[in-house]
């Protein structure tokens, strides 16, 4: 269950470096949690992805549950459109969004077939591209490779011939390039070397923030996998998600929701 805090916190921490980072940043001492950092879209979808598991649901009525009910978390047009039109069918896309929001499956389930079937499941209500059906599964299967004692080397041989990631570029030649990109295939090579690069899930994290990308989402991916690998995040956890998931909602009311399901034994 551990691994779900590795990708919200993750996710957490990369919200407020997703499109600008502070005068004079440094990525090796930056405090990684601040006034501005808060829960995305990644962190929702995780814990819908749990939900569906754990109430044995469709994964399509899960996201649409809380999609709807946490409208204004940074979605991309396209998941907003499949929102409004409360459709349950794939659009075609090979966004990264399939991939942020599997830690649960990687977690839960006991081989690695069950893993990339539920995988696929999940991504193919919405990202039905074979690009964004890959990326879901391979990270459900680091995750699940992380957490039943494969090494660093075995897993990135795996994800490499598996799925065919190039995961032996390193970091260095990463920073000096680095871009904002939402594409599954620009997402998982990155977050997939954050973690190899790492020592515990805070350098891993810190490895995200040293480039230029989809930091929330490359950091909700690489943190879940990273938790996987070293048992735990090593920081305060239930007190970060109480401050970060427990918030007032409209009527002023804190609202509970997303901190009980990121919680919830399972």
């Amino acid at each position: 269950m551990k691994v779900l805090y590795g990708a919200i916190l993750g996710d957490i921490v990369g919200s407020r470096f997703e499109f600008s980072k502070p005068q004079g940043f440094d990525w090796r001492t930056e405090e990684l949690f601040g006034g501005m950092s808060t829960y995305t879209d990644d962190t929702v979808l995780t814990l819908a992805t749990k939900y569906a598991v754990l109430q044995k649901i469709p994964y399509a009525k899960a996201y649409g549950l809380f999609g709807r009910k946490y409208s204004k978390v940074g979605y991309g047009n396209m998941f907003l459109n499949w929102l409004a039109a409360h459709s349950e069918r794939g659009y075609g896309s090979y966004g990264n969004g399939s991939a942020m929001r599997v830690s649960f499956i990687g977690q839960h389930f006991n081989t690695l077939e069950e893993v990339e079937r539920e995988a696929e499941e999940s991504s193919l209500c919405t990202h039905n591209h074979p690009e964004g059906v890959k990326a879901a599964k391979a990270t459900a299967a680091a995750i699940f490779l992380a957490r039943t004692g494969a090494s660093k080397k075995e897993l990135a041989a795996y994800l490499h011939k598996t799925y065919g990631y190039t995961v032996h570029k390193p970091l260095a030649l990463y920073r000096p390039f680095g871009k904002f990109d939402v594409t599954a295939m620009g997402t998982m090579p990155l977050a997939i070397r954050c973690f190899l690069e790492s020592e515990s899930w805070e350098s891993c994290i810190r490895n995200v923030l040293s480039v230029t990308c989809d930091t929330d989402t490359v950091g909700c991916i690489a943190g879940g996998i990273a938790d996987a690998f070293y048992g735990g995040t090593g920081l305060p956890e239930d007190a970060l998600l109480r401050r970060f998931l427990i918030k007032p909602n409209e009527q002023g009311v804190f609202d509970t929701f997303l901190y009980d399901w990121a919680k919830k034994e399972g």
